[in-house]
């Protein structure tokens, strides 16, 4: 086996395909596994997480499957982009490598994030014009079109192999980080990594290469994906560096590329361990509160991984150590769902498998312990989940499943009701965004806050709406023929 990312990369399968629907009532939650990969349909859904698309369907990416590549990827496939129903249809839109010398890209490590266009955009770890990763989009129907390619300027100061995501900033621009290049390489092997800015249209700056500073204080190896706050900063987390331990670091950043550390892990200690946490490997996420939550793999009371709370000031407070009882080792982010609570995965622990669990923590520090995997629902939930427009929660699993552990699809219901989700999150007056949902057919009103908008109903999952002149921040209303839904956050008005 080789471990990547601190997880294990498990075997595949190429076995007949097969949904399988499990659901275990746990009190008020009910867990279903959607699909189970068998590798000609892909394999191993890597670390991002889902998207919900306009059409109302889920998009996301296998590391592996498919099936072609040659010998690039071996018989095992590049890894394929996927769309699902909410209740489990599988389709295959995208087989990675399909074009000469896999120009097209190859083994995304990432999910795909839906933007304002109507297409989904992603990342490649590898493949490309120079085999060294991809930025791309894809139209629903599963037309893709490689946006840039990386090691495209010389010594790849632009970035190689991306791991994470992108993000779609206010600008319009799309921002993420590369794993490895940049200008450093007198400082790490192959480069210490980058922040980049790319246009829809592919015009490329790097904005940042890491260890610029003395003993890589700045960090190195940024693995996650960034988040833009309410401040229109960047914000995230390198996996090594920082400090002399190298357990990576916080930072923020401006979209013009000046870059602040906010937090370095490892500078508090109980003996050898890291009680403050070690390794972060995922993105962040900002809560209603106005501060950013997170993990780490490693460190805490136990040496587990923890979950921790940081100021946009860099006021970092330890929420919770994992043990191993309840998770441990959690390598994906978090989302605060509609009732206010965090929910997150470990990627390891919790049950006789050890399989990992999805867990509960509010913004206080009391964790629940929701479902643990067994392997046979889900093995290794390397991914964040996310909250879909009926109330629940989806994600993927790396592992188990009803087919040799190639890995699965899940929902999991906490009981919590349907909204509406904006995009993007904060306009100025007059800008336009989407409203993502469900049975919007009909609506009659779109309020900001209060203030009505203009709108447009362009099918049952999505509308379309301009901020209107004397709109505050605050959430967002939809009046349907059965409904008043809210915004899951509220939305943010800028000058």
């Amino acid at each position: 086996m080789t471990k990547l990312r601190g997880g294990w990369m498990f075997g595949l399968s190429c076995t007949l395909l097969l949904f399988a629907a499990i659901a275990r009532p746990l009190n008020a939650q009910t867990f279903t596994t959607l699909v189970s990969f068998d590798g000609t349909d892909g394999a191993e859904p890597t670390y991002g997480y889902l998207a919900q698309g306009v059409d109302g369907n889920l998009y996301g990416t296998t590391l592996y499957g498919g099936g072609t590549g040659g010998s690039f990827c071996s018989v095992i496939g590049c890894g394929t982009v996927f769309k699902v129903t909410p209740d489990g249809v599988l389709t295959t839109i995208y087989l990675f490598c399909s074009q000469p010398n896999c120009t097209d890209g190859g083994s995304p490590q990432a999910g795909l994030i839906q933007s304002t266009d109507g297409n989904l955009y992603g990342t490649t770890y590898g493949g490309g014009a120079n085999r060294l990763g991809t930025v791309f989009k894809i139209t629903p129907t599963g037309i893709l079109t490689t946006i840039y390619s990386f090691c495209s300027q010389t010594n790849c100061t632009d970035g190689t192999s991306p791991y994470a995501e992108v993000v779609l900033g206010i600008d319009g621009n799309f921002y993420g980080t590369t794993f490895y290049g940049g200008a450093n390489k007198d400082q790490c092997f192959d480069g210490c990594g980058t922040v980049f800015k790319l246009t829809p249209k592919g015009t490329f700056t790097t904005l940042y290469s890491f260890c610029s500073q003395a003993g890589c204080t700045d960090g190195q190896y940024p693995v996650a994906g960034l988040v833009q706050g309410a401040d229109l900063n960047l914000y995230g987390v390198t996996l090594y560096g920082g400090s002399a331990d190298s357990s990576g670091t916080l930072f923020k950043i401006t979209p013009s590329g000046t870059l602040t550390t906010l937090y370095t892990f490892c500078t508090q200690f109980v003996g050898n361990l890291c009680i403050d946490g070690a390794a972060p490997t995922s993105s962040l996420v900002q809560a209603k509160n106005g501060s950013l939550y997170g993990t780490t793999r490693g460190g805490g009371t136990q040496g587990q991984g923890t979950v921790f709370k940081i100021t946009p000031q860099g006021t970092l407070t330890t929420l919770h150590s994992f043990s191993g009882t309840e998770g441990e080792y959690p390598e994906a982010g978090l989302v605060q769902a509609t009732d206010g609570g965090l929910y997150g995965t470990t990627s390891a622990g919790g049950g006789s498998t050890r399989s990992g669990t999805i867990f509960k923590i509010t913004i206080a520090g009391h964790l629940t312990t929701l479902h643990r995997f067994d392997n046979s629902d889900g093995a290794f939930p390397y991914a964040g989940m996310i909250q879909y427009t009926d109330g629940s929660l989806y994600g993927t699993t790396i592992g188990g499943g009803a087919n040799n552990g190639s890995g699965t699809v899940y929902s999991f219901s906490v009981g919590l009701g349907p909204f509406v989700e904006t995009l993007p999150g904060l306009r100025k007056v007059g800008g336009h965004i989407l409203i993502l949902g469900n049975n919007l057919t009909g609506s009659t009103a779109v309020t900001f806050n209060g203030t009505a908008a203009t709108f447009t109903i362009v099918s049952n999952t999505e509308i379309k709406a301009s901020v209107p002149a004397g709109a505050t921040t605050g959430f967002l209303t939809v009046t349907t023929p059965n409904a008043i839904l809210t915004s899951n956050k509220p939305f943010r008005v800028i000058p």
